[in-house]
């Protein structure tokens, strides 16, 4: 299986259960794995065959920008619905590290996988 990644991606969304987070935008950071047969793209060097990690990395963009989860396991499930709909990915692995989120980590997360190797 090939796989197509995004690393350290840096959106800026609404997030959080606290009242003092609801008024803030905060950074979320993604790691991102793609299941993709990379055959048909590089045999003839053909981007529409590809996997285009451009247009991934702005929906995901978008999607955080109109998002207002309180959990981060909310927002890592419904991205990876969007993600694996839209560009029609079987297969995806997602990180999500919210930094500062307990002063003493480095950051908090979760991670999720979905779909079919």
């Amino acid at each position: 299986m090939d796989r197509v990644f995004i690393e350290g991606l840096e959106v800026d969304t609404v997030i959080g259960a606290y009242d003092w987070e609801r008024g803030i935008r905060q950074c979320l950071r993604l790691d991102l794995s793609f299941a993709w047969d990379n055959r048909p793209a590089a045999a003839g060097d053909d981007l529409s065959k590809a996997l285009d990690y451009a247009s991934v990395s702005a929906r995901i963009q978008t999607f955080a920008e109109a998002s207002q989860f309180q959990l981060v396991e909310t927002f890592a499930e419904r991205l990876a619905d969007v993600l694996m709909s839209e560009f029609n990915i079987p297969w995806l692995h997602l990180k999500l590290t919210k930094p500062g989120a307990v002063p003493a980590a480095k950051g908090v997360g979760v991670e999720i996988e979905r779909g079919c190797r």
